[in-house]
């Protein structure tokens, strides 16, 4: 005997049988309602190609966070690279300009010893003004000046050559280093045309026959002069010494020398202005009135 095993629909159930049964088309619309067929997401190609609305604004924020070199930046506009650049230019800016106001403006000078004081000490940083005798100006008795004493102090300077000589020239510059030992701060006491008098120890020094209270400014102990001089300052020229007159060699020292120890107005490199280091030393070097009572009797070539 055999048997017979209905045929099975395709999802495994027995296919009904019968005239009666509905048609397969029919049962199946009867029993699943139709659904739309929905496509699966294609995934964007590697290569170029079109871009979605919301593809192009993230491509144009990660455009922002690039700079001219392609490299990523850490804010937005800078990178690391051109920051570097900019602080270099910076530093070189603010160098060349320091540099610039030494040359021609103001410049600092270390005082190297004590004939100065006690109105400069020794390590004491000054500026002084160069502006100070421009435009037809002339140095002024009582002015503490800055000079070069090559032809008058000294007959000559030998200075470093090469890389270690311009490294000293740097730092002298910008005051970090002695101005050298060419280079001398003085106190004026005549100037071009004035008759400068001292008969030595115990008595005022005078300047065209007016004796000088110099009380104010020379060192504690210290007599005006223990050098008995007089001498008649030419035209063009100054008569200076320094504040500590027992530890000073100034325009006394050098009265036997070619220069007779006056300085010229064209060695003046500048008017000592300000101290400015260190800080307890912080002063301004105004010009002493202890010459007042000399205006008008001399000078600057009316020799009288």
């Amino acid at each position: 005997m055999s048997t017979h095993e209905p045929s099975a629909d395709r999802d495994g159930c027995p296919a009904p049988t019968g005239a009666d049964s509905p048609s397969r088309s029919a049962a199946v619309s009867a029993v699943v309602p139709a659904v739309p067929a929905v496509e699966p997401p294609v995934e964007p190609a590697a290569g170029p190609g079109p871009r979605s609305a919301t593809e192009a604004p993230r491509e144009a924020a990660r455009g922002t966070e690039q700079d001219a070199d392609g490299d990523p930046a850490d804010e937005p506009g800078a990178s690391p690279r051109s920051r570097s650049r900019e602080l270099l230019l910076l530093a070189g800016t603010c160098l060349l300009a320091l540099l610039l106001v030494n040359a021609f403006v103001a410049r600092p000078f270390a005082v190297p010893s004590g004939s100065m004081e006690n109105s400069l000490r020794t390590g004491d940083r000054l500026i002084a003004n160069q502006l100070a005798y421009s435009f037809g100006g002339h140095p002024q008795r009582g002015d503490v000046v800055v000079f070069d004493g090559t032809g008058s102090f000294r007959r000559g300077s030998a200075e470093p050559t090469g890389f270690g000589g311009a490294l000293r020239t740097l730092g002298r510059d910008l005051g970090l280093a002695p101005a050298g030992d060419s280079v001398y701060v003085k106190r004026v006491i005549g100037v071009g045309g004035d008759r400068v008098t001292s008969t030595g120890p115990g008595e005022r020094i005078t300047v065209n026959g007016v004796p000088i209270d110099e009380s104010s400014y020379l060192a504690p102990g210290d007599e005006p002069s223990n050098v008995a001089f007089d001498v008649l300052v030419p035209a063009g020229k100054l008569w200076v010494m320094g504040d500590h007159r027992s530890a000073s060699r100034d325009s006394r020292d050098h009265l036997g020398e070619p220069g007779g120890g006056f300085v010229p107005e064209g060695k003046v490199i500048g008017r000592a202005e300000w101290v400015v280091y260190p800080v307890g030393h912080w002063a301004g070097l105004d010009r002493s009135a202890a010459f007042a009572a000399v205006g008008g009797t001399g000078g600057h070539g009316d020799q009288r």
